[in-house]
């Protein structure tokens, strides 16, 4: 099919007709929340919160204590309240608070839910889904294929999947010695899992990661994508609940500052893309932090079946905490904790805050570059 210089098809997933085929990336620690989701939804395209750490966000807010399930349910609800598609990202990484946010989720109507770091291998289990889409995230075709044995398995099948190349922001999913292969190009991973989702009922495939113009939108559409994720784009808008801080060093940085961490990096044990000035990322390099964790959201199971483990909780040699980093650079204890400023490969391309409208109007081409 063929479209013209400012056409873009709309995104249809579970029988949910979305006008844009743009799903905002659900970035956490509280930059995707309500605010941000909301005027994306308004927009036309798909609005995502993000789940990461929500219960305490979410506490902070309203002065009243919620619990993940509660945090989930509140923040969709508000999220989809003005119109529009709604939903929300669920880390697989965030393993003692995903089956609750999932049901927070689910419970709130959220159109979809979509889940990574890691293969949401029992998504559909957790809970009947009813009109709600679930959308794994992966790297490969192959990540894909186990997924939909697995989900087969349980009598469900993906409603979309998000495929995430090696340019994307946050945790990534390759090894650090695969980022700059050429087979794990986005453009070169799409058609496999093109393959694999026409395998499994011909699904649609949104491809994430390093997109950042309308023209891009369009030169994977041609390609056979079925829609977009993106992340960094919406960190840098009026509406983002990033902190003025974040957003600043956003449009601050140059490519040269927009690293991988690896070795000191994310406990989750995933390559993590930060901007590299990011105070305890610099503390971490500089082994300048103590061990501590005292948020838990990464926590594994010990051989009690206790969350107790995690390895920025042991020592700091390897690690940073991402909870504490993530939480204060969505302003939460600020005062008391450094920032990450976790992006994509093209932040050093922002130059300026915009709104949501402003942004939207130039990914669907109504309004030119020069002219946003």
């Amino acid at each position: 099919m063929f479209y013209s210089e400012f056409e873009l098809p709309k995104l249809i997933i579970k029988g949910k007709r979305i006008k844009v085929p743009i799903v905002q990336g659900g970035m956490g620690v509280g930059v995707s929340l309500y605010p941000l989701a909301s005027a994306v939804a308004k927009e036309g395209g798909l609005g995502i919160v993000s789940s990461a750490c929500l219960d305490r966000l979410v506490s902070k807010r309203t002065g009243k204590k919620y619990n993940s399930y509660e945090a989930a349910y509140e923040e969709v609800s508000l999220a989809k309240s003005e119109g529009g598609y709604a939903g929300i990202n669920i880390m697989g990484a965030l393993v003692r608070d995903y089956n609750d946010s999932v049901r927070g989720a689910l419970d709130a109507g959220a159109d979809a839910i979509i889940s990574g770091a890691g293969l949401p291998l029992t998504l559909p289990a957790i809970q009947s889904p009813k009109d709600t889409a679930l959308i794994p995230i992966v790297s490969s075709a192959r990540a894909l294929e186990i997924i939909c044995k697995k989900w087969e398995k349980l009598g469900y099948r993906p409603d979309a999947v998000v495929l995430e190349g090696p340019l994307a922001g946050g945790h990534l999913g390759f090894k650090i010695d695969q980022m700059d292969i050429e087979a794990n190009k986005l453009e070169n991973l799409l058609p496999h899992v093109k393959d694999v989702a026409k395998k499994y009922g011909d699904f649609p495939v949104i491809v994430a990661g390093g997109i950042y113009t309308h023209d891009d939108i369009l030169r994977f559409i041609k390609m056979g994508a079925d829609g977009v994720q993106m992340g960094t784009r919406f960190l840098a808008t009026e509406e983002s609940s990033a902190s003025d801080e974040y957003k600043q060093a956003v449009v601050n940085a140059k490519q040269e500052d927009i690293i991988v961490a690896y070795d000191p990096g994310s406990p989750c044990g995933m390559p993590f893309r930060v901007i590299r000035q990011s105070p305890m990322y610099v503390s971490a390099l500089r082994k300048l932090r103590d061990p501590k964790c005292d948020k838990g959201y990464v926590l594994l199971k010990d051989k009690e079946g206790k969350f107790t483990i995690c390895p920025a909780k042991e020592s700091n040699n390897h690690h940073f905490c991402i909870c504490n980093g993530l939480l204060s650079s969505a302003g939460y204890n600020r005062d008391k904790e450094e920032p990450l400023y976790t992006v994509g490969i093209n932040a050093s391309r922002i130059d300026s805050i915009v709104s949501v409208k402003v942004l939207m109007e130039e990914l669907t081409g109504k309004l030119s570059v020069a002219a946003a």
